[in-house]
């Protein structure tokens, strides 16, 4: 009886696991892979998803920066769920051997692959480029507009507040002043308070 119930045990837990599905390995989103076309342009190839993936590729040239994207369904392929890894290298070998890694290539295909339904292919749902003298130009003219404010406000800071310049009196020239001065300072001295400007005007008469 009890070799029975083993038995029963072991049947129930095989038939467990043949029911479930079998989890494509998969490759952390974020992770990039660099390599360089034919012709040498640098380029970034990173993936991202899960059931459905999205390639994003960046490359630059000498004269040129370009991107695309991929969008599709790598997983349904058996071989891409026992490796993902070799999936992707074989995708980033084919663009190695192209000129240009966005163009003529629509759709990615890999030898591991070849019988996978349609949905398994990466086809291009973007794509796009920007002069490399024209992006150089863009960071350069941010850069001169960010080293003007700074000056703009050193400059506001070391102008400060205008010098008060001090106020001079002018000056009197002539004898007629002199002795207009001189009659005055008598006039205080020997006269009353409420005659000072008639004993100025009599002084000054008599000193010429």
């Amino acid at each position: 009886m009890k070799s029975f119930a083993l038995l029963f045990l072991v049947v129930i837990c095989g038939m467990g696991g043949l029911g479930q599905k079998v989890k494509p390995k998969k490759r952390s989103n974020g992770e990039e892979i660099n390599f360089r076309t034919k012709t040498k342009d640098v380029c970034t190839m990173s993936m991202s998803g899960d059931e459905e993936m999205k390639l994003r590729i960046e490359c630059r040239s000498q004269s040129m920066s370009y991107w695309c994207e991929f969008t599709g369904k790598p997983s349904v392929c058996r071989a891409f769920r026992n490796n993902p890894k070799i999936y992707w290298n074989q995708i980033a070998a084919e663009l190695r051997k192209l000129p240009h890694a966005c163009e003529s290539t629509q759709v990615l295909k890999t030898t591991m692959c070849q019988r996978a339904p349609t949905e398994a292919l990466m086809k291009q749902i973007a794509a796009g480029m920007e002069p490399e003298d024209l992006a150089n130009q863009d960071k350069s003219v941010q850069k001169t507009s960010t080293s003007m404010r700074g000056a703009g406000k050193s400059s506001v800071k070391k102008l400060g507040k205008p010098p008060i310049l001090p106020l001079i009196k002018p000056t009197q020239h002539g004898q007629g002043s002199e002795n207009e001065t001189e009659a005055m300072k008598l006039a205080r001295e020997h006269c009353w308070e409420s005659l000072h400007g008639f004993c100025s005007y009599i002084i000054g008469i008599f000193r010429g």
